[in-house]
């Protein structure tokens, strides 16, 4: 048995010693005194989790028609360190975890046609249209749940305006949902392959 619990912007696959020992009690001693079970697990949860995060990242391509600078891979795992769980998320990382994207929209001018934008870009613009795919978590969420109308020149720049608003796609959440199902059934199929070669080596 493994539980699956969702949060805002975040679903966690839960893994933790009373579930585990309901699967098999005979890892109860061995997750209290033998600190390579514990890793041995937190390997397989990494695992599984590095697949489901495959599949909701591939759900969130088919959510976004267009995505040149790879917001999809914006979409983060983790895996617990002091206690058996993890979860995906599309939250921010403290430090950048990627290399910038160079990706520049391509103009839809002719050559001498006039018009278009010709206020400089700001250094804030330019950062944010930069940030690497890995970086781009907070485009997920801004696609997931939706905005409501959008002013330009909040943050003192020359242009103003209203931008409109963008409609929520509600991806994520059914997406995780749906793929951690899936590493939850594979997590106990690979414990209890783990387990009959831990009995077997004991015999």
């Amino acid at each position: 048995m493994n539980s699956i619990s969702g949060v805002f912007f975040m679903i966690g696959l839960e893994v933790n010693d009373a579930v585990i020992v309901e699967q098999r009690k005979v890892l109860e001693q061995a997750l209290s005194t033998d600190p390579k079970t514990q890793k041995a697990l937190q390997k397989l949860i990494r695992r599984v989790l590095a697949e489901a995060r495959e599949q909701v990242v591939s759900a969130t391509k088919g959510a976004i028609a267009n995505d040149p600078r790879g917001a999809a891979h914006g979409i983060r795992r983790v895996v617990y360190k002091k206690i058996l769980g993890a979860n995906l998320n599309i939250l921010n990382m403290r430090k950048r975890a990627g290399q910038p994207t160079e990706y520049e929209p391509p103009r839809k001018l002719r050559q001498g046609q006039r018009g278009g934008n010709r206020v400089p870009r700001g250094l804030r613009t330019h950062k944010v249209m930069h940030y690497g795919p890995h970086d781009r978590g907070w485009i997920l969420r801004i696609i997931n749940s939706g905005t409501g109308d959008r002013e330009a020149g909040t943050r003192g720049g020359r242009l103003s305006g209203n931008r409109g608003s963008i409609a929520a796609r509600n991806f994520f959440g059914p997406a995780g949902t749906s793929a951690l199902a899936r590493a939850a059934d594979n997590l106990a199929n690979l414990i209890d392959t783990e387990l009959e070669a831990m009995l077997n080596k004991t015999k």
